[in-house]
């Protein structure tokens, strides 16, 4: 059975066992926090349980590294629409030790790209269309520098409200441990 087909067969039961009550909520994060984490699968569930969040509590934004790499990209925009209509009202960036955007290595990354198929012209496109595909996709030395970088590019935007604090994190994905990087004033 693939893993989508398993995955509709325990919805189907799901909803029909109305096990989806006890995670009813609002749209509006109850402690008024976005948090912007690594997608890291050993973050799923720890992350919200190192820091006593519960279903309905926070706006969580999953990024690879928690890197926010654009200021007019995706994460961005998800960050001022939990600010201007969702009620948020602090941002926390959420790195952790140990994450694969530390390993990752662009020429490496783009020779994987190669074997698997996409063609020298689309890189070309790519490089002519103005991308820097290399600085795009290229991992970070030191999770502290990356998560102060995104802090700075949050707490800096010209649409972010002057009253928003912007804290930066890194968590022990072994432990659960927080260490502050950077504590939004």
């Amino acid at each position: 059975m693939s893993v989508l087909n398993e995955i509709l067969a325990f919805n189907h039961q799901f909803v029909e066992n109305k096990e989806y009550e006890p995670f009813q909520t609002t749209k509006f994060p109850d402690k008024g926090l976005v948090i912007v984490s690594c997608m890291d699968t050993r973050l799923t569930e720890l992350l919200p349980s190192a820091m006593n969040i519960k279903n309905g509590d926070v706006k969580v934004i999953k990024s690879a590294g928690a890197v926010i790499s654009h200021p007019f990209g995706s994460i961005m925009r998800s960050i001022l629409v939990a600010i201007y209509e969702l009620k948020a009202e602090e941002v926390m960036v959420i790195g952790h030790y140990d994450c694969g955007m530390s390993n990752v290595n662009a020429d490496g990354l783009l020779a994987k790209m190669k074997d698997r198929g996409i063609e020298e012209s689309t890189f070309d496109t790519l490089k002519y269309s103005g991308l820097d595909l290399k600085k795009w996709v290229q991992g970070f030395d030191s999770v502290e520098d990356s998560v102060r970088n995104s802090v700075q590019l949050v707490k800096n935007h010209p649409l972010l409200p002057e009253d928003i604090k912007v804290h930066g994190l890194v968590i022990d994905p072994a432990t659960g441990r927080l260490d502050l990087v950077e504590r939004g004033e």
